[in-house]
């Protein structure tokens, strides 16, 4: 599973004493750390009582862990762009090394030809006519790319598509 590999490379950097490498790896383990626990305070006030079955759903899927990698990630792409505008870019260099790190977590992201054609796919199945459809070809859309494209490229290639 994904969140073994990652606190074993957290193991593997705190030995190897790669500083950065260590933070970035700590926050995101924190991060999974509050995700399984909302998961299970809300297992808690749905009734589940067993203990051995609130431990193991409360584990998270990989698919889970990589909606925290990916906020976790568009959260350094806010920062970095912030910091750009902000002219402080040692800053962003430092939150762009942090990108680095976690980028390795993810799926190969689709290329911007794969996602233009899963999208022209998904008007066709919504049976979307203007821009006004936005919503149904997104609602058909995003189980195809969700985590494996960028958010605001697959926005803004449905937008083009639609105001055609």
């Amino acid at each position: 599973m994904l969140k073994e590999k990652i606190n074993q490379d957290f193991k593997d950097a705190f030995k190897a004493k790669e500083e950065l490498k260590v933070s970035v790896l700590r926050l995101l383990s924190s991060s999974l750390k509050n995700k399984e626990v909302e998961k299970r305070t809300k297992l808690v006030k749905s009734g589940a009582q067993d203990e051995a079955a609130l431990v193991k759903e409360s584990q998270l899927l990989d698919e889970e862990v990589l909606a925290v990698i990916g906020t976790e990630v568009k959260r350094r792409k806010d920062s970095i762009e912030q910091y750009k505008t902000g002219g402080r870019p040692e800053l962003a260099a430092q939150e762009e090394a942090e990108l680095a790190i976690l980028a390795v977590y993810l799926p190969e992201q689709m290329g911007e030809e794969t996602v233009r054609k899963i999208v022209a796919e998904s008007i066709k199945e919504s049976g979307a006519a203007g821009a006004q459809d936005l919503g149904k070809v997104m609602k058909v859309l995003m189980p195809h790319v969700k985590g494996k494209a960028d958010g605001n490229l697959v926005n803004r290639i449905v937008r083009e598509e639609l105001g055609r």
